[in-house]
């Protein structure tokens, strides 16, 4: 029986190894918001588009998330570079603080889709979401 709790982000095609990422928005208990999923050592990943530094976007240019060695997710307004695999800060104002929010994607048949964590209303993800950026 087919989750109807997936919603789909994009063809698994459509993301290549550290290549340009797909944007997409998520809502959950009424709040809108902006992410992205990329793909990073074959794996499909999705995290807010939200800089942990200063809550800006991280593409200027949309779907470009990666630096131009395509090693780090950088943010476009100031350089701070997040590890793919984590979202953890490893460059720039950030350093060794803070992290991207992970949203949790799953890709099937083909596809890449979104949902929030089963069981987790309001919780821990929720909280995340409604966070600013970290210090």
């Amino acid at each position: 029986m087919a989750d109807r709790g997936l919603i789909p982000i994009c063809e698994s095609a459509a993301l290549t190894e550290c290549g340009e990422g797909v944007r997409f928005s998520l809502s959950t208990e009424g709040i809108e918001r902006e992410a992205f999923v990329i793909r990073h050592q074959g794996k499909a990943l999705g995290y807010l588009n939200r800089c942990a530094h200063t809550g800006l976007e991280l593409d200027w240019i949309p779907g470009r998330f990666m630096d131009s060695e395509r090693r780090w997710l950088i943010c476009a307004a100031h350089g701070a570079l997040y590890e793919p695999a984590t979202g953890a800060c490893a460059g720039g104002p950030c350093e060794g603080r803070g992290r991207l929010v992970a949203v949790p994607v799953w890709e099937i048949d083909g596809m890449v889709y979104w949902r929030r964590k089963a069981g987790e209303p309001a919780a821990a993800f929720e909280e995340a979401l409604a966070g600013g950026p970290s210090e």
